[in-house]
């Protein structure tokens, strides 16, 4: 079975202090301790435009949507920290995945990137809920949108303002076990659909 198999970490949102980045450095560090090789890329360092179609026509997906679906290339798991925006994902967010889904690989197709990896999603959000409603926002649109294999496990942590300890991990022991576990499994399931693809 296929080695090294590695994961990368995202956020919906670019805001310096954000709790979803918090979690996403979280579930890196966590792969990190495992021996997983993991990377976190802050969608803040890949600016677009919102997306057009007649800008699409013209000019092609922006180069940030080409590095960004190069990146997810090399990685064979995926994990997003979807912070809830009015019941719904963030615009960055939802930009993002639309943008990479329009880049052409070598044989002119789009979208193939989702088709052939693992995702799983989290929130951190300060209300109540734990971003419940952005998660499902986010699944929907893998899922049925794009055709990706998503976990059927989410994290969710409320009121996140009090979630995180000073090193960063999880303050609630059983969160931070349920985080570990995931990460775990996604791993796993990376690792699994890695060498069902293997020649």
């Amino acid at each position: 079975m296929p080695q090294n198999t590695r994961l990368l970490f995202l956020a919906g949102s670019s805001r310096d202090g954000s709790h979803n980045k918090m979690l996403a450095k979280r579930g890196m560090k966590i792969a990190s301790e495992k021996g997983h090789p993991a990377t976190f890329a802050d969608l803040g360092d890949y600016p677009m435009p919102i997306y057009d179609g007649d800008l699409e026509a013209r000019d092609g997906a922006p180069e940030n949507a080409t590095k960004l679906k190069s990146l997810m290339e090399a990685h064979q798991g995926v994990f997003i920290a979807c912070p809830e925006y009015n019941a719904s994902v963030t615009p960055l967010l939802k930009n993002t995945i639309d943008w990479i889904s329009r880049v052409k690989d070598d044989t002119g197709a789009t979208g193939q990137v989702y088709k052939s990896r693992v995702f799983a999603l989290g929130a951190a959000s300060p209300g109540s809920l734990g971003g419940m409603r952005g998660l499902i926002a986010m699944r929907t649109i893998l899922e049925v949108g794009l055709n990706a294999l998503v976990l059927p496990d989410m994290m969710s942590i409320a009121l996140a303002g009090k979630a995180f300890a000073s090193d960063g991990r999880l303050a609630d022991a059983a969160a931070e076990q349920r985080f570990d576990q995931l990460i775990t499994k996604l791993h796993h399931a990376a690792r699994i659909m890695r060498s069902d693809a293997a020649p």
